[in-house]
């Protein structure tokens, strides 16, 4: 009997967790020749996969031809020796991208677009967080302080700068283009900002857009945008792509706002343009290491914003990520293209 094993059990998380009713919608869509198996070990998982293998998911493993999971440690893989097909409930990828994964001819899904609406509205509403100056009211708020000169003043964010308290006219620059990046600028635009955006392959411009270009625009972009948003994979071709060359290109009034994966900053170098008024602020969800050290120098900057990896999670994940495994399974039994495919080369 053919089998399908799933190993997405979080009873304390829902987030992590896939309902019974989806395992079950799963069953039902497999049919009597498959056996379907969820795994009901509690998961530690951040980022892009588990931490540890347990024994019973190598137990569970050894004989499937399917297994979704949180990513794939390299001895879960190993032990999967008639794995035709791997999906993975994370977007990132590149823990699941060793060398044995990459030279097999296992198929690997991602969630990619799983989280895109929810990181989008993430994006906005860190970037009405700035225009609208509710950080100084946050922080006079926790001082007992009438903070309305702070904000009624020329010098207030809500009177300098090109987005004036108004996000309407203002340039957003979105490194990446794909899912998350694609539903951000139509919310953008639909909002009245001038979206630009950079991908790798730029292909026809999008009616959202006023510009699209490959990486080679990205200094032109980070001069001349007012929000910047990172919404790019986490790639060899990434790894630190905003550094102290690309934060000096930044223009003092504009903010730059980071989705996908910590690695794509240099933290050090953005915490001297942060602690220098380089910048007008930043809004960090992801971080090279989560969770982000108590005493980590972001937590004392007074211009950033930050929350704990939570921009993709939203109540309706399951009910996104349930209709791409049931498409995706009926692709597979008739032989067609998977959705979500990962690029094994790329790295996305």
């Amino acid at each position: 009997m053919r089998r399908f094993v799933v190993w997405m059990y979080a009873p304390n998380n829902p987030q992590w967790s896939m309902p019974p009713t989806s395992v079950a919608r799963i069953r039902e869509a497999l049919g009597s020749e498959w056996e379907v198996e969820s795994v009901e070990v509690t998961l530690n998982a951040t980022g892009d996969g588990v931490q540890m293998t347990p024994p019973e998911l190598v137990e569970a493993i050894a004989n499937a031809e399917i297994y979704c999971g949180w990513g794939i440690r390299q001895d879960a893989f190993m032990a999967a020796k008639k794995l035709r097909w791997f999906h993975s409930g994370a977007a990132g990828v590149s823990t699941s991208l060793f060398d044995e994964m990459r030279e097999s001819d296992v198929i690997f899904t991602n969630s990619a677009d799983m989280y895109s609406e929810p990181l989008a509205e993430h994006a906005l509403a860190a970037i009405l967080y700035f225009t609208r100056g509710i950080d100084v009211a946050v922080q006079a708020q926790a001082r007992g302080h009438w903070a309305q000169e702070d904000l009624t003043n020329p010098q207030s964010p809500l009177m300098i700068g090109r987005p004036a308290g108004e996000i309407a006219g203002a340039t957003l620059g979105i490194i990446g283009y794909g899912g998350i990046g694609s539903a951000l600028g139509r919310r953008a635009h639909a909002l009245g900002m001038e979206v630009q955006a950079i991908r790798r392959t730029p292909g026809p411009l999008p009616p959202e857009l006023t510009r699209i270009e490959g990486p080679d625009y990205l200094p032109q972009l980070l001069e001349s945008s007012d929000f910047i948003v990172i919404a790019a994979p986490d790639t060899r071709e990434t790894y630190q792509l905003i550094g102290a060359n690309e934060l000096a290109l930044i223009r003092p009034t504009s903010v730059l706002i980071s989705l996908t994966r910590g690695s794509l900053i240099d933290d050090e170098a953005l915490i001297q343009a942060l602690s220098e008024r380089r910048l007008r602020g930043a809004a960090l969800d992801v971080f090279q290491k989560e969770p982000l050290p108590s005493d980590h120098p972001f937590w004392t900057l007074d211009n950033i914003l930050i929350t704990p990896h939570v921009g993709g999670t939203s109540v309706r994940f399951w009910d996104r990520q349930t209709e791409l495994i049931l498409s995706n399974i009926r692709r597979y039994i008739s032989g067609e293209e998977l959705r979500n495919r990962v690029d094994k080369e790329h790295g996305y």
